[in-house]
């Protein structure tokens, strides 16, 4: 981390850069003892000023002034705003002052009263917007070391607001650095050792090799495994910060390290992406990350699968018919259908072995799901619509927004096979639904939630708080969904 945020109730007069925070409504507040030339107002006059929101209004040395720069950033109307407004604005205030050591930011706003969490999402969004992966890169962008001053009246309630933020983003960037490694450096192996960092921070790691998963009968997972060198593992993770008794939550991601297709090859256009597949593997890591930073009050299971799809004379081939864990037999229609065949054999051990009181998993899916959604929304699949509302809350909260689609019989008949109990795919019509409807075959009784995060994982436009080709999604949807919800 580049920077270190200091709290305030005390004005500070100098320095190299002052903000300034403007809705469109009020005027601005607070300016007058920094700026007493009024270099601002007239700017604003000049520039017909507004505070439309994420506008900019940047003044170079301003006369009078002990600060080198003074900058104005527009909120629009903050009473209108969703719940991640404030994480957007953090990141957008932090391209004004990416290249500054010394940082005011004055959190006065007439007729307006910020409250800690808002300042909390604030300097997350910040934080957020400063990561950059240039690990390969000969020529790495120099990072300055920063201090943010925030002046605000409730400075005596943010003791602890930067380690808080800083929690969340350390496991937000663990999700992004795993999801962006190339695959060369990343395959199953090196997932696993950097995973195993997280009993750093107390987190439980079982991890079982390939023959261990044999005994086990997860013959799905094993054939998408069986045409790479890499051998697969399953990593099992846990956090017990509530009472041994009490039922876990469990996340499963989907941990693919390249995906060929397989057999079934991927066109060479845009293949290389296919090292972001282990995105569903990545977000859990994170969020068990961050779960035990924060010490959070709740038992949570978070397994993964890792494995690598490759075409080979070992490879599985369209026809085959594999039994999995659960006994059920799959008809291999599609090798690029691999996500859900780790998955099947995952959620059964879950549900089985943990007995938790709801089961999230989280994979890069479908393209199908990327042409519903676009890149704004990851598709919610559910079996209990309230985990779902809970999951939806928890998106228009961070940002990290999910929208549910439906699951039901008639998509359910499309993946019936004639020569096996289910098809690993039921062709182009609705595939994200009948891949969801493909794992809902390997769930029993469990509340369960699927979320296909195939268009917000990776390959997203630059955007507030995000200028790397990895996301992190989950993480923080995640941490809000179980703070709303288990840790009352």
């Amino acid at each position: 981390m580049s920077f270190k945020v200091f709290f305030s109730t005390e004005f500070i007069l100098s320095g190299e850069l002052a903000v300034f925070l403007k809705t469109k409504e009020h005027e601005l507040c607070c300016f007058q003892k920094v700026d007493p030339k009024q270099n601002i107002s007239k700017a604003m006059v000049v520039e017909k000023f507004d505070g439309e929101k994420f506008s900019k209004l940047n003044i170079l040395a301003p006369y009078g002034s002990e600060f080198n720069r003074f900058s104005v950033v527009g909120l629009g109307s903050p009473m209108q705003e969703d719940n991640d407004f404030w994480v957007n604005i953090g990141g957008n205030v932090f391209d004004m002052f990416q290249d500054s050591k010394e940082i005011v930011i004055f959190f006065k706003i007439k007729d307006f009263k910020v409250n800690r969490q808002q300042l909390k999402d604030f300097v997350t969004g910040t934080m957020l917007k400063d990561y950059i992966f240039d690990r390969y890169q000969t020529k790495k962008t120099k990072s300055v070391d920063k201090k943010i001053f925030i002046i605000t009246d409730i400075a005596n309630e943010c003791e602890h607001v930067f380690e808080e933020s800083k929690n969340i983003v350390e496991s937000v960037n663990i999700a992004r650095d795993l999801i962006n490694q190339p695959a060369n450096f990343l395959g199953t192996e090196e997932f696993v050792d950097q995973v195993k960092k997280l009993q750093d921070v107390g987190v439980e790691i079982n991890i079982l090799n390939k023959e261990e998963i044999e005994k086990m009968g997860m013959r799905a997972l094993l054939a998408v495994s069986q045409g790479s060198v890499r051998p697969p593992y399953v990593v099992v993770m846990r956090w017990l910060g509530a009472n041994k008794e009490e039922a876990p939550l469990s996340f499963v991601g989907k941990g693919v390290v390249f995906d060929s297709g397989g057999i079934s090859i991927k066109p060479s256009s845009g293949m290389e992406e296919m090292k972001g597949d282990m995105g569903g593997a990545a977000s859990v890591v994170g969020i068990m990350h961050l779960l035990a930073a924060r010490k959070a009050k709740v038992n949570v299971v978070g397994i993964i699968g890792l494995v690598e799809n490759m075409p080979s004379s070992t490879a599985q081939r369209p026809g085959d018919v594999v039994r999995t864990m659960s006994g059920q037999t799959v008809e291999v229609i599609n090798t690029d259908a691999e996500g859900r065949m780790v998955l099947a054999d995952l959620l059964w051990y879950c549900e089985n072995n943990f007995k938790p009181q709801a089961i999230i998993d989280l994979a890069t899916l479908t393209g199908a799901c990327v042409i519903a959604l676009g890149q704004s929304y990851a598709g919610l699949f559910s079996n209990d619509d309230d985990l779902a509302k809970k999951l939806f809350n928890a998106g228009i909260k961070t940002g990290e927004k999910v929208w549910q689609m439906p699951i039901n019989e008639e998509y359910d008949k499309l993946i019936d096979s004639d020569i096996a109990d289910v098809k690993n795919s039921g062709g182009r019509s609705a595939g994200s639904i009948t891949a969801a409807q493909f794992l809902k075959r390997f769930i029993q009784k469990v509340s369960w939630a699927h979320l296909d995060i195939a268009g917000v994982a990776f390959g997203t436009k630059a955007n507030s708080i995000n200028k790397s080709w990895a996301s992190g999604f989950g993480v923080r949807l995640l941490n809000e969904f179980i703070k709303n919800n288990y840790e009352l």
